[in-house]
C-alpha cells in the first residue's frame, strides 16, 4: 500500500473494519429480503394478487438499489463487501421463506423480516456513532426509516385477519 491507497478518514482502522463488518451483516439482510420479496412477488396468489404483486414489486427494486449504496459504502471504508449466497446465508438474520405460503402469510413474514432489518441496523448505528462516521450514521438512518414505513404498511394489511 503506498501513501495514495491508504485510507485517512478521521475513522480509525479498527472502528472502520467493525463498522464495516456491521453493514456487511444489513447488506446480507437487504438482499436477503430482496430475495424473498422477489420470490413472493412471483409466487403470490389470491384474491389480492394485484395489489400485492404491484407491492411487492415496489419494495424489491428499493431494496434492489439499497443493496448497491450499503455495498459501496463498505467499500468506501476500506473493506470488501460480501457478494455470494454463501456469504449473505452466513451473515444474514432474515429467515428464507419455506415452501409456498399463502399471502398472508408472506405478509406477515415480510413485515417481521422489515423489523429485523431494522434491528440490524439500529445495532451498527451504534458503531457508526462512536466513530463519528455521519455519511454511515446517515445511510442507515434512511435505511431504518424506509424499513419501519414499510413494516407499518405491511402490519395495516394484516389488520382484522
Amino acid at each position: 500500500m503506498n501513501a495514495y491507497t491508504q485510507i485517512d478518514i478521521g475513522i480509525p482502522d479498527t472502528q472502520r473494519q467493525a463498522i464495516a463488518e456491521g453493514l456487511s451483516r444489513v447488506l446480507a439482510d437487504t438482499y436477503t429480503l430482496y430475495l424473498k420479496t422477489h420470490n413472493f412477488h412471483w409466487n403470490v396468489e389470491g384474491p389480492m394478487f394485484n395489489t400485492l404483486h404491484l407491492m411487492f414489486e415496489t419494495q424489491y427494486t428499493e431494496l434492489a438499489l439499497a443493496v448497491d449504496l450499503i455495498a459501496e459504502r463498505i467499500r468506501a471504508l476500506g473493506h470488501p463487501a460480501p457478494g455470494s449466497y454463501r456469504d449473505f446465508a452466513r451473515l444474514s438474520t432474515v429467515e428464507d421463506a419455506a415452501g409456498h405460503p399463502g399471502a398472508m402469510d408472506m405478509i406477515g413474514q415480510l413485515a417481521r423480516d422489515q423489523e429485523t432489518v431494522v434491528r440490524t441496523a439500529r445495532g451498527v448505528f451504534a458503531l457508526a456513532d462512536a466513530a463519528n462516521d455521519q455519511p454511515t450514521a446517515d445511510l442507515l438512518t434512511q435505511r431504518m426509516q424506509v424499513h419501519e414505513k414499510t413494516a407499518w404498511m405491511l402490519r395495516a394489511m394484516l389488520a382484522g385477519h
